[in-house]
């Protein structure tokens, strides 16, 4: 097993590998928690029972795909890079495609499943690397960061910062609710550990302020913390029983973002984690093919269990952080998730309230991605600026996404650069306009 992960060509041991796979861990187990929520739409309180898709069943499906996504990637792959059900993707799933396009769970987890059909056609046939050269890197920012502002709006309406104000459609609360006060003392926390470079501080902010939530009486104490697996059924299989009904011009948008999203996000994240762990050989990834394999065929298979796309995560920096250079630290990170299958009985002090520094904070993290962005040539400027911000005020990552490839065109155009534009955006920019004269309703 040494020989096969590479010990001795990578410097490492079992002892560090291990160390390393349980630092990821820590650092991106809160999804175990939040997706249930996220995807449940947990905070949104109006919102009928009977359309919600079951949060115990999430809360498995979330631990096998990333079982499942890590574990392949550390034995196929041999990369030290965990994979679980993306964050960003989940909020375009349940606030965008569900609640506002009022699509039902069932048909929008078979979309989830197409854009992983997608993803695994391109990853075999290597036109992967001609779709990520079309793409201006300006809009692959912006749309990152743009998602970053979405994810941090929803988490200040959850946490009842942020709320309805008919003068200004949003406004500030007047703070004095127990549960925002708890959910501003979570994000303090959080930003804390943060700020301290704690491994999992998201994690453990979430802890600690559910401990404080029951000790106040805003949560109540679970009856037990160690507990039989959940029932999965309500979501497994369903992406596969309700593929035709994506048979529609309305899903096509929500296919596209899908897929759009997480092809770049994984690409991303791969190739920052493997520049981080010294991986990478004269600027290209060895195994590059193999690791977007895993990455295609995680969204299908986690589509099939019952979540949204599960993606490569960049939490795994944290693992590398710790000396993991081997993908021996993915599989005791996959492992991990197994395990965490017997703690369900804690999705009851997962509230609006402890979930929402966790969106915040994610938020930050993939807001950062602005910086990268050319400000100071305005035909870029201003479609990755309609893009970040559309996403919020819009509250849709799709209609962010299709506003920025609209303009990137016109702009560049304008400027007389049209020839640096890649034909493919000229084609996403007709797909994108029709979008809006034919599918929004």
């Amino acid at each position: 097993m040494r020989k096969y992960f590479q010990f001795d060509e990578l410097g490492t041991n079992y002892r560090t590998e291990i160390i390393a796979g349980v630092t990821t861990f820590l650092s991106m187990a809160y999804i175990l928690f939040v997706n249930p929520f996220t995807l449940s739409l947990g905070a949104v309180k109006d919102f009928p029972d009977e359309l919600r898709i079951d949060q115990g069943a999430v809360f498995v499906a979330t631990a096998l795909a990333a079982a499942y996504g890590s574990i392949l990637m550390g034995v196929l792959a041999r990369y030290p890079i965990a994979l679980a059900p993306g964050m960003g993707l989940n909020a375009f799933f349940a606030f965008t495609v569900v609640l506002h396009m009022g699509i039902p769970w069932q048909t929008a987890l078979a979309g989830v499943f197409v854009s992983g059909i997608i993803f695994t056609i391109l990853s075999l046939t290597g036109i992967r690397e001609k779709i990520i050269d079309a793409i201006p890197v300006e809009l692959k920012y912006a749309v990152s960061a743009g998602i970053g502002l979405f994810i941090t709006f929803i988490g200040l309406q959850n946490a009842g910062i942020i709320v309805n104000n008919d003068a200004t459609l949003v406004g500030l609360s007047d703070l004095k609710d127990g549960n925002t006060l708890l959910a501003i003392f979570g994000l303090f926390i959080t930003v804390v550990l943060m700020v301290k470079k704690v491994n999992g501080g998201v994690f453990y902010g979430m802890v600690i302020t559910a401990v404080v939530g029951m000790i106040f009486g805003l949560i109540e104490v679970p009856k037990q913390i160690v507990g039989a697996i959940p029932d999965i059924s309500p979501t497994f299989g369903v992406a596969i029983e309700h593929l035709p009904d994506i048979l529609s011009l309305k899903m096509l948008g929500v296919v596209l973002t899908f897929f759009i999203v997480d092809f770049f996000d994984a690409t991303g994240t791969l190739l920052a984690v493997a520049n981080q762990a010294g991986l990478l050989k004269n600027n290209k990834l060895p195994r590059a093919g193999k690791a977007l394999l895993v990455d295609a065929t995680a969204v299908m298979v986690g589509a099939v269990f019952g979540t949204s796309t599960t993606t490569s995560y960049i939490e795994s920096s944290a693992g590398v952080a710790a000396g993991g250079r081997s993908g021996f630290s993915a599989v005791v990170t996959g492992i991990l998730f197994l395990l965490a299958l017997f703690f369900s009985p804690l999705l009851s002090v997962i509230t609006a309230p402890v979930t929402a520094p966790a969106l915040i904070i994610v938020g930050v993290l993939m807001a950062s991605s602005i910086g990268e962005i050319d400000w100071k040539k305005f035909e870029v400027a201003v479609p990755a600026f309609f893009t970040l911000i559309t996403m919020p005020l819009s509250y849709s990552i799709a209609t962010g996404i299709a506003v920025g490839f609209i303009f990137y065109p016109i702009t560049m155009l304008l400027k007389g650069r049209g020839k640096d534009v890649h034909p493919l955006l000229y084609v996403l920019f007709v797909v994108f306009i029709c979008y809006f004269v034919f599918l929004r309703e």
